[in-house]
């Protein structure tokens, strides 16, 4: 049999497909995901288990006229395989390559840029309204997973969309954390095919209209309906926001996909489509451990993932979860919070050892925050692990239910920073200016890992909010000590002692600070806390020095070199700054080293800028002072 993959170039081929020939694709397809991520890492168990589901619509729908919304957007590869980016998959997540989440600038077909969670109901109705608008025909579906559910985005979508009844709105629920038995699968795909049918729905409403002259036979069918669909599928939760309900259908069955999305396209109305598919389909190493291969580096898939020879670094996650589990043994009112990061806030060991005080409170950014608030004035000292990037979702219960009420919660913010693959959506830049404008507020960079260490204890020790901000994947390699030892809270420390210009590091860049220093004779500072400021040493530095350069891994505007500025004026101080962090540009996906080399801020661009900027002063041709 001829290989059909080879042969798409768009998805209007697969619309002349038999039910055989789609089969056959989706196959070719799960072996193109494998293949390619095998090569270069990525979401794997996610998007092995849409290959079918994937298939099936763009073989239904007229994309990309008909808008496909990917809810987080990491189980899209095999969308992008079959929309014109095949040959494009060895750079996927590559510096210059495809991203691993839909792009708008990348593709006509990714009719909306995600990677957070719980945002495609909302999207694929703006879409549907706008369509209805505009008076174009087209469908808008959205395909968020069980776990995107948990998100009150999620919810506030579906209680907009389900009272816009003439709007062409499908809502996919890809439930991928349960299985349907083969008798109940049968069973379900039958009366799914038969319930989204239009002979199916005009009998209903044929019926609906013939009783309605008589209120207590209506009521009466109206309760049978109900209850006869209640006996086969969780109807009652969608059809009371007002949507038709089908379902659950087997996610990876085209014979029951492919017809069941057939009859919706002709539905009016919201339509709410309930799939069940299965994490790492198609290959059994994925599916028995669908959380190891959810995110895999590089792999042989004849053999799977196996442990490196030697032990990689120390993360920071790992000093964390270890402080975390250290501390909680110290302390019986600490909890840990997660919003569904349990594995990659590094909470595994934590949940393990300590159950009862481990909240795992699903995709909700913003009610972690405030349920921290309310376990912190009971007088509990809560911990809440979350990526940088997710805190900007609780922006408001930070302000409003933590700082305003000085409440002593410890944020953890892990992927502090650029994050390398998954690029801007992910990357961490700005938690220092959002952070350091909000009173009662602390922010530690902590530079190292035993200093992450230090620093997680000196914010427990706090009776107000702090955040302790880090980077994703191993620092410098300096092993924390074992005891739980703080650091003073709010003051820095001379690294390097040079001359003329000082170079103040706010957290992990402090390393390659050093190495600039040395081909400058500069002098280096680890302030370690954007705010507090360590004011009585910045004022010493500046008053020995002619010339002040702060570096940060987080956005120049508003950051921590923004707080030297600010101090140095408040202090009647008139001295050259250099700031040097993260432009004001999204950066793109790519290997973190190479990013940080791209923007300068490795040690050789560090050096670089400072020359450019202060090359006279560098050179000691300057008179002090003269600058």
């Amino acid at each position: 049999m001829a290989p059909l993959l080879p042969t798409i170039h768009d998805p209007s081929v697969l619309r002349h497909f038999d039910r055989a020939q789609l089969k056959q694709l989706a196959d070719e397809v799960r072996t193109c995901v494998l293949d390619n991520v095998s090569r270069t890492g990525g979401h794997l168990s996610s998007n092995l288990g849409t290959v079918e589901l994937t298939v099936a619509l763009h073989h239904v729908f007229n994309t990309p006229h008909d808008r496909l919304v990917w809810d987080v957007g990491h189980q899209t590869y095999p969308h992008k395989i079959l929309t014109g980016r095949r040959e494009r998959m060895p750079t996927l997540r590559q510096l210059g390559g495809i991203s691993g989440f839909p792009q708008r600038t990348e593709s006509e077909y990714d009719t909306f840029g995600t990677a957070h969670s719980s945002t495609s109901i909302s999207a694929a109705l703006g879409m549907a309204m706008a369509a209805r608008q505009k008076g174009e025909d087209r469908h808008s579906v959205a395909i968020i997973g069980d776990g995107a559910l948990t998100a009150g985005m999620a919810f506030e979508a579906l209680n907009n969309a389900g009272v816009c009844d003439d709007c062409k709105l499908l809502v996919i629920l890809n439930d991928n954390d349960m299985s349907i038995s083969p008798p109940v699968g049968a069973l379900n795909r039958y009366l799914a095919q038969l319930m989204s049918g239009n002979f199916y729905a005009a009998a209903k409403n044929v019926g609906k209209s013939v009783l309605r002259a008589a209120p207590p036979l209506f009521e009466l069918a109206k309760r049978f309906e109900q209850h006869a669909k209640g006996m086969v599928v969780p109807a009652t939760l969608f059809e009371q926001f007002g949507f038709n309900y089908v379902g659950p259908i087997d996610g990876h069955d085209l014979d029951s996909l492919v017809p069941t999305l057939e009859n919706l396209k002709h539905l009016q109305g919201p339509q709410f489509l309930h799939v069940v598919t299965k994490k790492g389909q198609g290959y059994k190493l994925a599916e028995a451990d669908p959380v190891a291969y959810h995110g895999p580096t590089k792999f042989d898939p004849a053999v799977g993932l196996v442990k490196p020879a030697t032990a990689p670094k120390q993360t920071f996650t790992q000093v964390f979860g270890t402080w975390l589990c250290d501390m909680a043994a110290q302390d019986g009112r600490l909890v840990g919070i997660t919003p569904a990061m349990r594995e990659g806030s590094g909470l595994v060991e934590f949940e393990q050892r300590f159950p009862g005080r481990y909240y795992d409170v699903g995709i909700a950014e913003q009610h972690s925050v405030t349920f921290a608030a309310g376990l912190a004035c009971e007088g509990l000292k809560p911990v809440v692990a979350i990526y940088s990037t997710f805190l900007q979702r609780a922006y408001d219960q930070l302000i409003h239910d933590v700082a305003i009420q000085n409440l002593p919660v410890v944020f953890a913010l892990d992927r502090a920073g650029l994050v390398g693959a998954d690029g801007a959506t992910h990357a961490g830049a700005y938690d220092i200016p959002f952070l350091r404008c909000i009173p009662n507020m602390s922010v530690a960079c902590p530079a190292d890992e035993a200093e992450c260490r230090q620093l997680l204890t000196t914010a427990y020790e706090q009776n107000h909010p702090v955040a302790v901000r880090y980077p994703r994947g191993a620092g410098a390699g300096v092993t924390p000590h074992l005891t739980l030892e703080a650091l003073p809270f709010g003051k820095g420390e001379i690294r390097r002692e040079g001359q003329r210009i000082a170079i103040l590091a706010f957290g992990t860049l402090l390393y390659p600070a050093l190495q600039a220093a040395e081909a400058l004779d500069a002098t280096v500072v680890n302030m370690r806390w954007a705010k507090p400021l360590d004011i009585d040493l910045l004022l010493k530095v500046a008053g020995t020095h002619d010339a002040i350069v702060s570096v940060e891994e987080g956005a120049i505007m508003g950051g921590a070199g923004s707080a030297v500025l600010e101090a140095l004026q408040s202090a009647g101080i008139q001295k050259p700054v250099l700031q040097l962090g993260l432009p004001d540009r999204f950066i793109e996906h790519g290997d973190p080293s190479k990013l940080l080399a791209g923007i300068g801020l490795d040690a050789i661009g560090i050096e670089q800028s400072i020359r450019q900027r202060f090359d006279r002063v560098a050179a000691g041709k300057t008179p002090p002072g003269a600058l």
